[in-house]
């Protein structure tokens, strides 16, 4: 099993709808795949999910009306049930003091692929996630262990559950204690940027602090957690980065654009890599601005790539659609072809 996580502690760089894409094209190409999302946001799960699922996942109490599944997707209102669990579910015991982890079933989005399911509720357990991070330093606090390694465990059971051999990890845009822990969780990172100063100026935080954690993690508490205790081996390995292009503004012209842009592969070696190195080796792809396919993907719950005339992908849009489908079946290909580089 592979796990990626895709982060950027920078937000608003497409990091969601990549994922998203990205796991629906994992499948196609021949993957089980298991789609995590530890955003506390749950950007991921809103893509995946109708608004009537999303209801019955967070126990939101509906109208009567609520039973009746909407013409335009029936299907899709049956990946749920009142007893489906999210990540903030499977943490609870631990965040109120009254147990371990309970793993939720898996949502199965369609053949091989499936999603572990986020809650905004999940950012409560971000106090017990900072606490915990000092006092497992130390072999005194099996409880303190029990918690940084919540989420991969509840990840490991769940991928061996479906028996996924990769995984997706959506996370937020932030340098915080459920980012240490959900990236501690992966083995690989892949970063979405825009080619912006803000992008850059993360890469400067991110870098730093991912080999900070990974430093404490395999040389302190790694080596202090009880056999009995499955934990993550932090590698965090980095697989480079996707550039997102963004729509053009008449106040943001395409050489203000291509300065950042140039500027990317230096700052990611010596910011991310801690190398100087010529060139740009850890440039994944560059992907079109799709915005126009966006809205028709959201209202069709599905990926742009898959956009039907039944959708409103009329005439030239459905050109735009077939590059869009060839553009992300390149970018899943090479991503593998990194996994098996680092591997």
């Amino acid at each position: 099993m592979t796990s990626i996580a895709l982060f950027n502690n920078k937000g608003g760089v497409g990091k969601t709808t990549l994922a998203y894409h990205l796991a629906h094209m994992f499948q196609r190409l021949g993957h089980r795949v298991l789609a995590v999302d530890l955003d506390p946001q749950a950007n991921l799960t809103a893509q995946f999910l109708s608004e009537d699922d999303l209801a019955v996942l967070w126990h939101e109490p509906q109208s009567p009306a609520w039973q009746e599944p909407s013409a335009k997707s029936p299907q899709l209102f049956s990946r749920v049930s009142a007893n489906t669990g999210t990540m903030a579910s499977a943490v609870a015991p631990i965040r109120e003091g009254l147990g371990d982890i309970e793993v939720p079933d898996p949502v199965e989005i369609t053949d091989n692929l499936w999603l572990l399911a986020g809650d905004l509720e999940l950012s409560a357990f971000e106090d017990k996630l900072s606490a915990a991070w000092p006092a497992g330093f130390t072999g005194s606090d099996p409880a303190a262990h029990r918690t940084t390694t919540a989420f991969h465990r509840t990840i490991e059971q769940a991928r061996r559950a479906v028996e996924a051999n990769l995984v997706l990890i959506d996370v937020g845009p932030n340098l915080g204690a459920i980012n240490r822990a959900a990236l501690l969780s992966a083995d690989t990172v892949l970063t979405p940027l825009a080619a912006d100063l803000f992008s850059l100026r993360g890469l400067h935080n991110l870098g730093p602090t991912l080999r900070e954690w990974r430093r404490i993690w395999q040389d302190v508490v790694l080596k202090v957690i009880p056999s009995d205790i499955s934990a993550p081996a932090g590698t965090m390995t980095p697989l480079g980065y996707v550039v997102m292009q963004p729509i053009m503004r008449l106040d943001r012209p395409v050489k203000a654009y291509r300065r950042w842009l140039e500027r990317i592969p230096q700052v990611y070696a010596s910011a991310v890599i801690d190398q100087q190195i010529p060139g740009s080796p850890y440039e994944v792809a560059t992907l079109k601005n799709y915005q126009s396919l966006m809205p028709l993907a959201h209202d069709a719950r599905k990926p742009m790539f898959d956009l039907r005339s039944a959708d409103g992908a009329l005439g030239s849009t459905q050109t735009y659609v077939q590059q869009c489908y060839q553009d992300f079946q390149a970018l899943a290909r090479k991503v593998l072809t990194r996994l098996d580089e680092v591997q």
